[in-house]
C-alpha cells in the first residue's frame, strides 16, 4: 500500500460508497450505490476520477489523514483541497443535505466484490471489510488524478429541496383506490428519523389499500414506493430488499433518487405522477448520468 488515506476521527456513520452494482438481483445482492448520485459524482467529477468511482459517504464528521502522497480531496463536488502527506482534514457534518461525499484523487481503492466496491452494510460485504468505517482505518488510494471542474451547479440543481418526487403510478393500482392515489399525490410527507439505506419511511396521513398482507413475494426495485399494513409509504433506496411482499403504488423515477435521499429527517415530502416518457426524458437529460447509457422502459426506470 503506497498511499492510503487513515481515518483521524468520526463523527457518525461513515462507508466506502461508489456507482453500485447492478445486475446481481438473482444472486439475491441488491444494486447498492451512493445514496446521493449527484454528491457522489460532483466529488469524483472534482478530482478527476471516474463518476462512480468509490469514495466516503458520511452522515456526520469525518476526519482523514494523508499517508504516502499529498492528496486532492473534493467535498460534494467543491473545489478540490491540496491534503499534504501526513496532513489531518476535517470534514463538517452535512448541513443542508442528510449526507455529503468525500473523493479522493486516485480514488479508494478497496477490493471489487460482484462487480463493484461499495459497502453492503446489510449483508457485511464491499467497501472496507464489509463495515462501516472506524478510527484508525487505513483506505487504499489509486494512481493520483488529475482534477477537473464538475458541473457542480447542474448537479445540485437537480436536488431541489423543494420540487415534488416524480413518480410512475403502479404496479398494484387494483389494490388501491381512487382515494389512496389522489392521497398520495395531495398530501404532503416528512422524512421519518427511521429511514435509512434500506428505505426512506414517510410520516403523515396513512394511504388505504386494500391488502392484508397476502400479496405475492416478488423482486423489489429503488423507488419503489411500498405501502405497509398501517398505510405508511416506504420508498426503497439502495440497499433494498431483493423481494418483497407490500403492496406497490407508485415508483420513483430514476432522476429523482437522489432528491429523495438529500433530505433530511423532517424535510417535506411531494409527489407528482408522470408518463413513462417524461421519466425515460428526465433520466435522459439529468447530469449524473453515465456516458453512454440510455434510458430504456426499465421498471422503475433505471436506465440501462
Amino acid at each position: 500500500m503506497s498511499a492510503w488515506v487513515e481515518i483521524a476521527g468520526l463523527g457518525a456513520p461513515a462507508t466506502v460508497q461508489d456507482g453500485g452494482r447492478p445486475g446481481v438481483m438473482h444472486h439475491g445482492v441488491p444494486p447498492g450505490g451512493a445514496w446521493v448520485p449527484e454528491l457522489l459524482v460532483a466529488a469524483n467529477r472534482a478530482v478527476g476520477n471516474a463518476p462512480g468511482a468509490a469514495a466516503f459517504e458520511a452522515f456526520g464528521r469525518l476526519e482523514l489523514r494523508a499517508r504516502g502522497r499529498d492528496v486532492r480531496v473534493s467535498v460534494d463536488g467543491a473545489a478540490p483541497t491540496l491534503l499534504v502527506d501526513g496532513a489531518t482534514l476535517t470534514v463538517p457534518a452535512p448541513t443542508g443535505y442528510a449526507v455529503r461525499y468525500v473523493a479522493v484523487d486516485g480514488a479508494l481503492a478497496v477490493p471489487e466484490l460482484l462487480g463493484g466496491r461499495g459497502t453492503l452494510w446489510v449483508a457485511r460485504l464491499g467497501g472496507w471489510e464489509g463495515r462501516p468505517l472506524r478510527s484508525g482505518d487505513r483506505i487504499p488510494l489509486g494512481p493520483p488524478t488529475t482534477p477537473s471542474e464538475a458541473d457542480l451547479l447542474r448537479l445540485t440543481e437537480a436536488l431541489d429541496p423543494a420540487a415534488p418526487l416524480r413518480v410512475l403510478l403502479g404496479p398494484d393500482a387494483s389494490r388501491f383506490g381512487d382515494a389512496a392515489v389522489a392521497l398520495l399525490l395531495g398530501s404532503t410527507f416528512t422524512v421519518s428519523p427511521s429511514s435509512d439505506r434500506v428505505g426512506q419511511r414517510l410520516d403523515g396521513p396513512p394511504v388505504p389499500h386494500g391488502d392484508e398482507g397476502a400479496g405475492t413475494s416478488r423482486p423489489m426495485v429503488r423507488g419503489a414506493i411500498q405501502v405497509t399494513l398501517s398505510g405508511t409509504p416506504i420508498v426503497l433506496g439502495p440497499d433494498h430488499p431483493t423481494t418483497g411482499g407490500y403492496p406497490l403504488i407508485a415508483a420513483v423515477i430514476r432522476a429523482d433518487w437522489g432528491r429523495l435521499g438529500a433530505r433530511r429527517p423532517g424535510a417535506p415530502v411531494r409527489f407528482q405522477a408522470v408518463s413513462l416518457e417524461e421519466a425515460q426524458r428526465a433520466w435522459k437529460n439529468h447530469p449524473a448520468r453515465p456516458a453512454g447509457t440510455t434510458s430504456g422502459p426499465l421498471p422503475p426506470i433505471l436506465g440501462a
